[in-house]
């Protein structure tokens, strides 16, 4: 980042990872809004700085519209925008339905495009521009049994992004950040006990599980004048991916 205290969006940013960016831009000196349906459980804050929560509810077109021009109007722009909602509870196709598994992939692709959307309206006449990145997921890369409607969206996610970097360019950069296993106040929901979590995180090459921090890390990079030739791009932030499993039968063949 710069010392110009940009101003940073950062949807689904009042807990976990999106906290985690939010406190990453905070400290890099930005000036920073976070947005979700329901306010955070505690202020969000870094450095000395805190963000500001502003309700909103992603699935509606027009209220995003609105969100971004008002964010521009008090803030005089909006330099970069974090897409970060998203998420799915843990469950198969074939158990759910159509209807469940159309709110999967509203929220975690057409959210995202409304966001982009309204916040491109704002970009495309500022003089510098901005950044936008998407918060995306390994689920989006290979199988993903149990998410199929997440690694659906997250996939387009990742294709929508490049293609807004063509349609969009020079204005505006676009970015994915594809994350691997990410440690926040839920992991527990997903990978139980500190046992549990701690076997999950051996899988990992790199031995343990993302830090929000480390996503907000990323995030700051690809919003800053350091990457201001990555466009298009997909940062793998996975410390190493999955071990593949027929290492672990050839160890207990040899």
């Amino acid at each position: 980042m710069t010392d110009t205290r940009q101003v940073v969006v950062v949807t689904g940013g009042t807990r976990g990872v999106g906290a985690g960016i939010a406190r990453s831009f905070l400290a890099a000196g930005a000036r920073v809004v976070i947005c979700a349906r329901r306010p955070p459980d505690k202020p969000v804050e870094e450095a000395g700085g805190t963000a500001e929560f502003r309700p909103l509810d992603l699935r509606d077109a027009a209220a995003v519209t609105d969100f971004f021009a008002q964010v521009a109007a008090d803030y005089g722009a909006v330099d970069n925008l974090v897409n970060n909602a998203g998420g799915t509870p843990f469950g198969l196709l074939a158990e759910s339905t159509p209807a469940r598994q159309a709110k999967i992939i509203e929220l975690n692709l057409l959210a995202p495009l409304h966001a982009s959307l309204g916040a491109y309206e704002v970009m495309r006449s500022q003089e510098a521009g901005g950044s936008i990145t998407m918060i995306g997921s390994v689920s989006g890369t290979r199988p993903s049994p149990g998410s199929g409607a997440y690694g659906a969206a997250k996939a387009g996610l990742e294709n929508l992004a490049g293609t807004m970097a063509v349609e969009w360019a020079p204005a505006v950069r676009v970015n994915t950040v594809v994350l691997g296993l990410a440690r926040t106040e839920s992991a527990a929901l997903h990978y139980g006990d500190e046992e549990g979590i701690a076997q999950v995180a051996r899988t990992v090459p790199l031995g343990r599980l993302a830090d929000p921090s480390d996503v907000g890390d990323a995030c700051v990079f690809l919003a800053s004048d350091r990457a201001r030739y990555i466009s298009g791009a997909a940062l793998r932030l996975h410390g190493g991916g999955e071990r593949p499993a027929f290492l672990a039968a050839a160890s207990v063949n040899h």
